[in-house]
């Protein structure tokens, strides 16, 4: 089976993966350098217990079961690509620097407690027994053992190795400028003029997904924007080991040191201006939790788009046109979601058997008169 994937994320990359180790002769195109869209920005949290949220029940299900997936999935990366993909399990706290943020987190807490995640309310003396160096103003923290991270870089490059080693081809800078058909079915790609012929097109392009020209409806997605800045600790006596969530910001440690801190939600378009709005607003989120932050040096700066679908929720399957499967719209949970998507995907395109898993967020639900029952929610 010849399959063309058109972009080389980490959702491409993963899937391109699984599906050469099960056999398929597998291309992946990409318009610009591996990983260097959402996956080269992203924080890298996998953070399905804090991030669930009332009316994604089957986001939420699906996400649990990614994490679940993960540390055996970085292990068989690990050991197919020889190289780490920076996997912490210390946890995540949830900061509240005020009584108004310990209500809304309690409230929350209630809602995810109930759908059976492991949560621990933290008084302040306990959550600085935990991180001695978050700010002064401390009302109490939510921890979450279960939900934790991976450098989403380090990742990338793993699963361009261990895509290639396992036989799979990549073209970099190759944009996709259509595709192919015969017959009321996809039968390639189009690139400057030529074809490359192919048994199944995968759309995996992220935010660009809806750039390229169809014969059929193009998939709702869109770029949501999101400033990020770097600042660099001392490794070997950092400020923080947890990621913290605080209420205007989240940041991310990493083993060398790195803070990141995050991010911005702009409905801006391709828009790629690093804004002084923007830092300001993450530096003063970060400042407030922990102050220490002052005296570290900025590192970098940097813009990402998320994939963002009109609920939220990725499109995962085949389209309107035979021959071509979606496997986009993961906005803020491409990293998470990422063992989850190949898994399934490539399970599905195999056995030619829908995988239960995903039947969700097949991207039918956006074509029909009604919502998918399970993806209904408000939209703010």
């Amino acid at each position: 089976m010849q399959i063309a994937i058109i972009g080389a994320g980490v959702i491409g990359l993963a899937l391109g993966w699984r599906l050469a180790q099960g056999g398929a002769a597998v291309t992946i195109f990409e318009r610009d350098q591996p990983g260097q869209g959402a996956s080269f920005a992203a924080a890298g949290m996998l953070a399905a217990a804090c991030e669930a949220e009332p009316g994604e029940a089957a986001l939420g299900t699906l996400s649990r079961a990614s994490l679940a997936l993960w540390p055996d999935f970085a292990a068989e990366l690990e050991a197919a690509s020889g190289q780490s993909v920076g996997l912490r399990r210390e946890g995540t706290l949830l900061v509240a620097l005020n009584r108004d943020d310990a209500e809304k987190l309690r409230h929350d807490m209630a809602f995810q407690q109930s759908q059976g995640i492991t949560l621990e309310w933290l008084t302040p003396a306990e959550t600085r027994l935990r991180e001695p160096r978050l700010g002064p103003n401390l009302a109490g923290a939510i921890s979450s053992p279960q939900d934790i991270q991976v450098d989403n870089r380090r990742l990338t490059q793993a699963l361009v190795t261990a895509f290639t080693r396992a036989g799979g081809v990549l073209h970099s800078q190759t944009p996709i400028t259509g595709i192919a058909t015969a017959h009321g079915r996809a039968t390639g790609v189009i690139s400057a003029g030529n074809t490359h012929p192919a048994d199944l097109v995968v759309l995996a392009a992220g935010a660009w997904s809806a750039l390229l020209d169809l014969p059929i409806p193009r998939p709702p997605i869109r770029p949501v924007k999101g400033q990020m800045l770097a600042v660099q600790m001392d490794p070997a006596d950092p400020l923080l080991r947890h990621v913290v969530w605080a209420p205007r910001a989240y940041l991310v440690p990493r083993a060398d040191g790195r803070l990141i801190i995050g991010a911005t939600v702009e409905e801006r378009g391709f828009d790629d201006r690093i804004t002084a709005g923007g830092l300001f607003s993450l530096l003063d989120g970060a400042w407030r939790a922990l102050p220490g932050i002052e005296d570290l040096p900025i590192l970098e700066s940097w813009v990402g788009f998320r994939p963002g679908s009109r609920d939220d929720a990725p499109l995962l399957g085949p389209s309107e046109l035979p021959g071509l499967s979606l496997a986009t719209g993961h906005h803020r949970n491409g990293i998470l979601l990422t063992p989850i998507t190949a898994e399934a995907m490539a399970t599905s395109i195999l056995t030619d058997t829908p995988d239960p898993r995903i039947a969700p967020f097949h991207p039918a639900r956006f074509t029909q008169a009604q919502p998918h029952p399970h993806l209904e929610r408000k939209i703010a």
